[in-house]
């Protein structure tokens, strides 16, 4: 793994803060059969340290139901194991897929998947991430707080599923970006046209000139 995409891999919620908050209906967890690799499972986060779920009820955990109201945002968000394992998202070292890559990560265990899920995450939460900049974007044309929660609850829920929430630094940085972005912009097109305007002045020169 490179090292710049290994720095830049910065979640701001542990896996304990994610469930706590109320992430997944409260199945991520739940009993599956992996068509990757062929097994049946049950309770893998019971591996874990057990102060990552001390005080989270099991039912927000291992439930066989999806139950929105246990999610922060009290919306359903994602698609189904099945539909990831078509995709061919899922690998056998972690057949629950990103969190549980996660929470062996954030548990210290290392594997050959690493560079994928950072960029996956890269690609979703991080500064650059499409996930993170809709939801900004969502709050610029409501004219809203970037810290109200009414704002694009779906797209929160989601990224709380990636081990993130919105910050006022991470908001700030990107509206700065976006006006300095947009302040180069102008300055380029105005580069262009007047570069446009001095080849149209010349070619009339010219052309008046001709005959000589």
């Amino acid at each position: 793994m490179t090292k710049p995409i290994h720095l830049g891999f910065k979640p701001n919620l542990s896996p304990r803060q994610m469930f706590k908050l109320g992430s997944f209906g409260g199945t991520y967890w739940r009993p599956i059969y992996s068509s990757i690799t062929k097994k049946n499972y049950k309770y893998v986060h019971k591996k874990y340290p057990k102060e990552w779920w001390s005080g989270i009820p099991e039912k927000h955990l291992s439930s066989s139901a999806y139950d929105k109201s246990i999610n922060k945002y009290g919306v359903k968000v994602g698609t189904t194991l099945e539909f990831w394992e078509s995709k061919k998202w899922i690998k056998k070292s972690h057949p629950y897929g990103w969190v549980h890559w996660y929470c062996d990560y954030s548990n210290g265990r290392r594997s050959s998947d690493d560079e994928r899920q950072i960029k996956r995450w890269l690609g979703l939460a991080g500064p650059r991430g499409r996930f993170m900049r809709f939801l900004v974007t969502q709050i610029i044309k409501k004219k809203a707080k970037w810290d109200d929660e009414t704002i694009s609850p779906k797209i929160r829920q989601v990224l709380q599923h990636w081990g993130y929430k919105l910050t006022k630094r991470d908001y700030d940085n990107e509206v700065k970006r976006r006006r300095k972005s947009g302040t180069t912009s102008t300055q380029k097109k105005g580069k262009r046209i007047q570069r446009r305007s001095k080849r149209r002045q010349g070619k009339k020169t010219k052309n008046r000139f001709s005959f000589f």
